[in-house]
Order: structure tokens, then sequence, then C-alpha cells
């Protein structure tokens, strides 16, 4: 199957769907904020991308190695308020968990252009280990899977890997199209 980025769909392919889009927010946070954004700056065109045409978009990341237990320290309500900041919404909407009824009612109320940032995906062991129904789960959130997370993609994990296998859409965000790009480039020089 060839690779496919969000651009190579018709816009009006957006229009009415859930998009969910892994995104690489493992960012420094210090006393309660985000002290270093660029990683989160990174994503910016593809979740804008997505939101312009329609979509409603639900963001998932890890932050740390919590090991499978919640940690406020290492919580992603401040990216979610940074996010808001930088990213050309009304707000960024903050689930408190990544799975579960609350997060699907959540998601079940986003509105076209609206994004809803889930809570630190390792927060459960069963991101790490790929297990086959947190998959499920986070897949039965969405319509068109994305993955942005060029630094996390060669991980076998659920939100990486698992997920996207329940998609018949699965999307190279802007981000990693870019990084492909240059890394063909590379590999053609040294040919």
């Amino acid at each position: 199957m060839k690779k496919m980025c969000i651009t190579d769909l018709p816009d009006d392919h957006y229009k009415g769907k859930k998009v969910f889009i892994r995104v690489d927010f493992n960012v420094p946070i210090e006393k309660g904020k985000v002290s270093e954004d660029y990683r989160i700056r990174r994503s910016i065109p593809t979740i804008e991308y997505v939101a312009k045409r329609g979509a409603a978009v639900i963001l998932g990341s890890h932050l740390g190695r919590p090991r499978g237990r919640a940690s406020q320290k290492l919580s992603l309500r401040p990216i979610a308020d940074r996010l808001s900041d930088v990213l050309n919404v009304n707000e960024v909407k903050f689930a408190q968990d990544c799975v579960g009824p609350e997060v699907k009612y959540s998601v079940s109320r986003l509105e076209q252009g609206e994004v809803l940032l889930l809570e630190n995906l390792r927060f459960h062991k069963d991101e790490e280990a790929n297990d086959t129904e947190f998959s499920k789960e986070l897949a039965s959130l969405a319509d068109i899977y994305v993955n942005d997370a060029f630094s996390t993609s060669h991980r076998n994990h659920a939100s990486t890997y698992g997920m996207a296998t329940y998609f018949d859409y699965r999307l190279a965000g802007l981000l990693v199209e870019k990084e492909l790009s240059v890394l063909g480039k590379i590999g053609r020089a040294h040919v």
C-alpha cells in the first residue's frame, strides 16, 4: 500500500469526521507551564489543516515515562493550555484520560474544527505494551488516523502502531511527510 499524506485526500473528505492525530508533545514542563514548545509548534500545520477542513480533531501524545501510572507532574494539561495559545482555535479542550466513557462522551460532543487533547497515553501500561483492547478503544474514537509524531513512529505502541491497523485511512501528517522527504533526499544523495 502506498504511503498517503493528509493532503492526498480531497478536502471534503475531512468534513464531519473525527480525526485522531498522534503527536509528539513530549516537552519540558516547569512549574506547571510548558518551558519550550518547539515540538508543539511543529504539529500545528497538521492540526490546522484537518480542522480547517471540518474535522473534529483528537490529539494523543505521551509525556515522559510514567510507567503506566497517572502522575500530575506528567499530565498534558499544561500542554493543552499552551496549545490553546498558539493554535488558531477558540480553545483546546482537555480530556482527563485517553480512554473510557468520559473520553467517548467528550469526543461525541466535539464539533467541526474543535480540538481535544487526551491525557498522557502512557498513564496506561497498555500503551507501551501495544495491547489489542487498548488499541481498539483508542481507534474507536475516530474515523481517520494520522501520525504526525515522527520521533515516535518507530515504536510498536498502541497509539503509533496497534490502533492504526483498525483504520481504512492511515495517513502521515505534514511533519512526518516533511521528515520522510528529507530522509529520501539524503538516501538518494548517498546512492
